[in-house]
């Protein structure tokens, strides 16, 4: 039996204080708001309809601030310009670290902020010709 197709992909997060995170999603990242359903709105992560990021409005707090244990979530935009999305960024007055990093370890240049909701969003380019080129 052959695979059936993907066609796209949604992450969701949720969040207590939805108007925080959208406004964060909308106004600061600048994504394009693609479905409005109330109490999730639903963006474009990247272009051509494929990825997409869901805020929804949460039912119970969060279990755990460390987004590397069982449950949680590092979100992350893969873009070439990781220096123009720190400056981007840090013009709309978002904490960052001081500059973009380099790991050894997993070959990519990248840095992290924290959203409204407290999850972790990481803006990273791959520095290797295994990745699919973006």
């Amino acid at each position: 039996m052959t695979r059936p197709d993907l066609a796209q992909q949604v992450t969701f997060l949720y969040a207590e204080d939805t108007e925080a995170s959208w406004r964060f999603y909308e106004k600061t990242l600048e994504l394009p708001l693609v479905q409005d359903q109330g109490t999730c709105r639903i963006y474009a992560a990247a272009p051509g309809d494929r990825a997409f990021l869901g805020v929804c409005r949460a039912r119970a707090p969060r279990a755990s601030d460390n987004p590397r244990v069982v449950g949680g979530v590092v979100f992350t935009f893969v873009t070439p310009d990781v220096e123009g999305w720190h400056e981007f960024l840090k013009a709309r007055g978002v904490a960052l670290p001081p500059k973009p990093e380099y790991s050894e370890t997993y070959r990519v240049t990248h840095f992290f902020v924290t959203d409204p909701a407290g999850y972790t969003i990481e803006f990273q380019r791959f520095e290797r010709e295994d990745w699919p080129e973006v």
